[in-house]
């Protein structure tokens, strides 16, 4: 049987091979960063077999959630698919899937409200408005750079992300406020939120003002992140609309089963609905 020794050069070569692919940003940092562990994770001689895979799998699911386990042995056998190490990959650990969301982790409306008024308290008009402008359109972090001047004025952002593009309409009371506050800060044209020197914000600094909010929004910081940003906006709408096909559009997600995890009822709401059975006498 042939060795498979992994190099610095096959990890370098599968980096260089994901951006070709177009895969974002963020998958590629993540890509990167679990193979890595891996990688220093190998004895010396740096020798991958299914053994050794296994016993790293197991390594994971002690340390780590299992879906946490998944999405790093996602990346390692993406790896051997691209080397064409196909007897290295292993299986996921398989996982119950939920039907209730977490209120511990989800970011309520009246935390949202909190972080807002935080962001203005601090005079960070451009965290306050940002915060906003995610909450109210659904977008991913990533995508703020798609908001600019331009779209202010057409009401709508065409957004290319993962591959596929889609419309996201921006709400009219956030134009006029995002015009004006691009009319005193100068910004003629292209995207709003930008740094000092011209670039649109890094995500990473994004999530980093936001969670200097948590203390004085008395809002936890397990719950203070872009994404449940979007939750709360994918929460909102469906229950106003009741419409997951409408909602997997504007949210840009590919399958309706990765929209169905936005729209699940809480624990209380469940437990509530339970008790409206009356089944116990």
């Amino acid at each position: 049987m042939t060795e498979r020794l992994l190099t610095e050069e096959m990890m370098a070569a599968f980096e260089t091979y994901l951006i070709e692919e177009e895969r974002s940003k963020a998958t590629v940092e993540k890509y990167k960063r679990d193979i890595r562990a891996f990688y220093n994770w190998l004895p010396d001689e740096k020798l991958v077999t299914k053994e050794c895979m296994m016993t790293y799998k197991q390594f994971l699911s002690e340390k780590y959630k299992a879906a946490s386990t998944n999405s790093m042995l996602v990346a390692l056998n993406n790896l051997w698919s691209y080397l064409t190490w196909p007897e290295c990959r292993v299986r996921l650990l398989k996982l119950q899937r939920k039907s209730f969301r977490e209120l511990d982790k989800e970011l309520n409306r009246n935390e949202y409200q909190r972080l807002v008024q935080a962001a203005r308290t601090r005079r960070n008009e451009r965290l306050d408005l940002l915060i906003q402008t995610i909450c109210s359109t659904g977008i991913r972090v990533s995508e703020h750079r798609y908001i600019t001047v331009e779209t202010l004025e057409k009401g709508r952002a065409r957004i290319v992300n993962k591959g596929k593009e889609r419309t996201v309409f921006l709400p009219p009371k956030l134009c006029v406020i995002l015009q004006r506050y691009c009319r005193k800060r100068g910004i003629v044209n292209g995207p709003v939120f930008i740094t000092k020197g011209g670039k649109p914000l890094n995500r990473s600094n994004i999530w980093a003002e936001m969670k200097k909010l948590c203390l004085s929004a008395q809002v936890s910081r397990e719950k203070v992140f872009p994404h449940n940003l979007r939750h709360l906006f994918a929460l909102s709408f469906y229950q106003l609309e009741k419409d997951i096909v409408r909602l997997a559009d504007i949210l840009g997600h590919a399958s309706i089963e990765t929209t169905r995890i936005y729209t699940m009822t809480s624990s209380v709401e469940q437990v509530k609905k339970l008790n409206q059975l009356r089944l116990v006498i």
